[in-house]
């Protein structure tokens, strides 16, 4: 009986102790293995607040949770690259626009400009021109009679041209200037000299066009520098330059007139100067008298 006694005494104690267990939520623990010959109770299980089920559910929840966090993350931030890149285009866009705007701006100042300069181009001509008219008779040291003293007609000899009272040969060979003057004056002429703009025009029609056909004139300044004067040492004035002429390039002190292939040249723009020892043709020019031999010394 006192065993009995003491088994359930051992017995209270052991429950007592799993209680105190269960209270830590640890696991259950079995009897011992010396008390197997008594029967015991089933051993009882306190609930825990939470188990492995739990666990793997809270963390399910956080793991889509952090998916979905990402998601949106991923999707913002394509969304903010997306839209530099869009108004970037949008500026790059624009850009273009301005510039071709401006490019197709500049392009039609400068068709104005070279409008405007073409016309005040005219203009000077026809001012040059006007100009010119006015002279009717040369450098008072060049004698020359007017054509109402003239009781006969003058007729200039073969391959000599007439203009009012001077016949003009053009040559067909070439020298330099000085050698030009010399054939001049051994026919009683001299090289040309052009006062008039109907003068200029006159002789540059005889020209013929060519790659660059060119011929001395009367003038020089191979005294002094850019004071350029006639063969007859009267000084010049106006003249019939080309534009930027003369510019003196290499020791240029004798004057000749160009006419070329190009269309668009006029001859009140024809004058160059150049070095006096290159070979080119040449125009001499012989005043005639009234009643005068029309022969030329051969």
């Amino acid at each position: 009986m006192s065993n009995a006694g003491g088994s359930g005494a051992g017995d209270g104690m052991y429950s007592k102790l799993i209680d105190d267990e269960a209270g830590y939520g640890e696991l259950n623990i079995r009897p011992d293995v010396g008390h197997s010959a008594h029967p015991v109770s089933p051993i009882r299980t306190i609930p825990r607040p939470s188990g492995p089920g739990s666990y793997r559910l809270a963390t399910i929840c956080l793991a889509t949770l952090c998916a979905v966090l990402l998601i949106s993350i991923i999707a913002v931030a394509a969304n903010n690259k997306n839209k530099p890149q869009s108004s970037g285009e949008e500026t790059s866009e624009v850009q273009k626009q301005k510039q071709e705007a401006n490019v197709t701006a500049l392009m039609a100042s400068i068709t104005k400009l070279q409008q405007e300069k073409k016309k005040l181009q005219e203009e000077k001509d026809e001012l040059l021109v006007r100009l010119a008219s006015r002279r009717t008779t040369k450098a008072p040291n060049v004698i020359r009679p007017t054509p109402q003293a003239t009781k006969a007609p003058i007729v200039c000899p073969t391959d000599w041209h007439l203009f009012n009272s001077s016949c003009y040969f053009i040559s067909r060979t070439t020298r330099d200037w000085p050698e030009s003057k010399s054939f001049c004056e051994s026919k009683g002429a001299h090289l040309a000299i052009i006062l008039t703009a109907e003068e200029q025009t006159f002789l540059w029609n005889l020209l013929p066009r060519g790659h660059w056909n060119a011929y001395w004139f009367g003038i020089t300044d191979g005294h002094t520098e850019d004071q350029w004067k006639w063969v007859d040492e009267t000084p010049l004035v106006g003249g019939f330059w080309e534009v930027g002429e003369p510019n003196n390039h290499i020791n240029e002190d004798c004057g000749y007139i160009v006419k070329t292939q190009v269309l668009e040249r006029v001859p009140i723009r024809s004058w160059y100067d150049a070095p006096c020892t290159m070979y080119w043709p040449f125009i001499c020019e012989k005043e005639m008298v009234p009643g005068a031999s029309t022969a030329i010394p051969h």
